[in-house]
């Protein structure tokens, strides 16, 4: 039957008698394969160049389905269940459902429903069953990707208060280069708001005209007009997902220019910008994402509370300025103190056990006015952005809707030093991390750390490729891509002990067992003239620091097609909630380095047996 069907499918392509190339990949999406060009032409190659000729016959084409389609695992394990080695009746195919994919609750319509989608001969269809053919595609879909079905879309409780979420968040979101003459460009804000990023940074400066523009200021970057910036946040939103997008605004300009500023959010963004407070005036608790969906919300400095501002909603406050006192040596984006010890140095080691305070010692602090306007000030309702002075400052004074920023450097100290405290304080506070100021050339900080402690906003450079941000892409592939996750309960209650350097009674042990049986269809080595390589897997998991562990498969020689491993490889997590699995091909070049062939991260929660 499947050499009818197939017959039925390419025969007409040869009515001339032979095909080329371009004829031999387009026949091959007729079939519906999915199928890499190198590779293919590869096999092509190999194929014409024993006979001198650019053109293949029918026989050929077959040879070249099979090597490319026909997976000798797929077939065992096709062969394993089917008794003709021919057909799956829908009852072999729920036996297979049930055993090799963990689905125990496959029935007859599960059974029914795969062999609908994924058989491509009618007949075979028809008589609810399933050929090898429609094996293979539904092995090869995503209906089989190691990545939990029903984690691709929101199934997490969106009624949290904000503060209870991993945000997924950007840095100088306008660079798409380095940080001191490249390019400023709003392809920046699309692309990561594309990728389903919540939170933006935006850093204004006073412009020429009255006009706001935004770069990276004492830097040579490009600069762009405030307004192109947000008429691009106003198309692109809410296309990756429904949930709120904070601007975080770095913002130094003129309150004249901050009046601009205002006038362009109320005007471009229209009803999407929150201008109060949902419900209750007096805000006691954060509103949650769901309360909050298709909301953009201002993240600045404010003036008072939210309930002044409340009161001032109608009335006209042009030309109305506010100021703030702040120590002076204490910006929030330049790491100014990344230099300056956590603790006094002292020699006596009575001295050491005394309490210690869990911020830098400050020289004598020199108190400066920032000036804002009032117009700009009563448009930040639930994200004031608050100096952050100590854990047990902000205990004693911080309101919930008061957020802070840490630079990357102070932040790690933290962790290592106060990771109770800085756990307590997440778990009450929007936490903002930011990549320290000497990073010029945009390269990123492992935001694992961070997230262990349970920091929402852990902002990345987006335009930089890696491993920091393939775990950012990989955390946030979770929920629906919304960009918003659900912290586990131990980050989120208030009374947790929880820190990543001791589990204690928060571990929750598991055993993780990965077989990696093969690969198709790699990409080929740099050095390859053809389509080689000498690839090996490495499963990496990032998670709390007793969880962080790479374990490496044999080398399998010059193969890139169809390497075959059959290897297990086996790990204990501790803390699988916070954990990530990392999934890296490579090539072997020498004994002492590899080339990156690619990766694939996933929370491991997210990961699907079978």
């Amino acid at each position: 039957i499947s050499h009818t069907w197939f017959l039925s499918i390419i025969q007409n392509e040869f009515r001339t008698g032979k095909i080329d190339l371009d004829s031999t990949m387009n026949l091959l999406e007729k079939l519906q394969i999915s199928f890499d060009f190198t590779h293919v032409k590869h096999v092509f190659k190999k194929t014409v160049d024993k006979r001198k000729a650019h053109t293949i016959n029918i026989e050929d084409f077959r040879a070249i389905y099979r090597t490319i389609v026909h997976r000798p695992e797929f077939h065992e394990l096709f062969r394993a269940y089917s008794p003709n080695c021919k057909i799956l009746a829908d009852t072999e195919l729920i036996e297979f459902l049930r055993k090799e994919q963990y689905e125990t609750e496959a029935c007859e319509t599960t059974a029914l429903e795969i062999i609908l989608k994924y058989e491509p001969i009618e007949e075979v269809r028809k008589r609810r069953q399933m050929s090898f053919e429609g094996f293979i595609r539904y092995m090869s879909s995503e209906d089989c990707s190691i990545f939990k079905n029903d984690h691709r879309t929101i199934y997490q409780d969106m009624n949290h208060p904000l503060c209870d979420y991993f945000i997924s968040s950007s840095h100088n979101t306008y660079l798409i280069s380095d940080q001191l003459i490249g390019p400023s460009h709003l392809w920046g804000y699309t692309s990561a708001l594309l990728k389903g990023c919540r939170c933006l940074e935006i850093d204004c400066w006073d412009g020429s005209n009255n006009e706001p523009v935004v770069y990276h200021g004492h830097t040579l970057t490009s600069k762009i007009p405030f307004h192109s910036v947000i008429q691009v946040i106003d198309k692109y939103a809410f296309v990756a997902s429904d949930y709120p997008v904070v601007l975080s605004l770095e913002n130094h300009c003129s309150p004249k220019q901050q009046e601009v500023m205002a006038d362009y959010l109320e005007s471009i963004l229209g009803d999407k910008l929150l201008t109060s407070t949902i419900g209750d005036t007096v805000v006691t608790q954060l509103p949650s994402p769901e309360a909050l969906k298709f909301k953009i919300l201002v993240k600045n400095k404010k003036v008072g509370t939210t309930e002044e501002g409340m009161l001032r909603r109608d009335l006209d406050s042009h030309g109305e300025t506010g100021e703030i006192s702040e120590l002076e040596n204490m910006s929030d984006e330049d790491e100014t103190n990344e230099k300056a010890p956590l603790y006094p140095k002292s020699d006596s080691s009575k001295r050491k056990s005394e309490h210690r305070p869990s911020h830098p010692p400050r020289k004598k602090a020199k108190i400066k006015k920032i000036k804002i306007a009032i117009a700009l000030s009563d448009l930040v309702i639930y994200t004031k952005s608050e100096k952050f002075v100590s854990f047990e400052h902000s205990l004693a004074n911080q309101k919930c809707y008061e957020n802070n920023s840490i630079g990357e450097v102070r932040a790690r100290k933290f962790v290592t030093h106060s990771a109770k405290e800085f756990v307590s304080h997440t778990s009450r506070f929007i936490t903002r991390i930011y990549p320290k100021g000497t990073r010029t050339n945009s390269s990123n900080y492992n935001p694992q750390e961070f997230w262990n402690v349970g920091c929402q906003m852990v902002a990345l450079n987006f335009q930089t490729p890696g491993v920091q941000m393939e775990l950012q892409n990989g955390k946030f592939l979770d929920n629906g891509g919304c960009g918003y996750i659900l912290k586990p309960e131990f980050l989120r209650n208030h009374n947790s002990t929880f820190t990543p350097h001791n589990v204690g009674r928060y571990g929750k042990p598991m055993s993780l067992s990965i077989k990696v049986i093969s690969g198709h269809q790699l990409p080929p080595s740099n050095l390859s003239k053809t389509n080689k390589a000498d690839p090996l897997v490495q499963i990496e998991i990032y998670g709390v620091p007793e969880d962080q562990a790479k374990k490496k498969s044999s080398v399998i020689k010059s193969n890139a097609l169809s390497p075959r491993w059959d290897e297990t490889l086996s790990f204990t997590v501790q803390v699988p909630e916070l954990a990530l699995i990392r999934f890296c091909v490579e090539d072997e070049i020498s004994l002492v380095t590899n080339e990156f062939l690619g990766q694939y991260t996933l929370p491991l929660l997210s990961l699907s047996k079978g």
